[in-house]
């Protein structure tokens, strides 16, 4: 029962680090980037009650605090990079040096 947990770990995993490399959308990419988090989350989980202990659920617990911290940050830098450039693109983001 672990093992199709890890699968589906994988496939998530998979497909957000292919958003990553593949999109140029910076709401896409951070959309990717918390797949790929909750990917991760889910191994934990998985390797935790695989071992009968709570260890993976605390490090789960802890990620999703990282992951909330990074929305608020990350959200407001998309924000500040459109309000001045008008596009949420990863390309035009180099352009914000003077």
């Amino acid at each position: 029962m672990t093992g199709h947990y890890l699968a589906l770990s994988a496939i998530l995993f998979t497909i957000g680090a292919v958003g990553v490399l593949i999109r140029r959308n910076a709401i896409v990419i951070f959309m990717c980037v918390e797949l790929m988090l909750n990917a991760t989350n889910l191994a934990f989980v998985s390797f935790s009650r695989m071992h009968g202990t709570l260890d993976g659920q605390i490090i789960a617990f802890f990620v999703m605090v990282v992951a909330a911290a990074e929305v608020v940050v990350g959200l407001a830098i998309i924000m500040a990079i459109f309000r001045s450039r008008k596009s949420s693109s990863v390309d035009d983001a180099n352009l914000l040096k003077y």
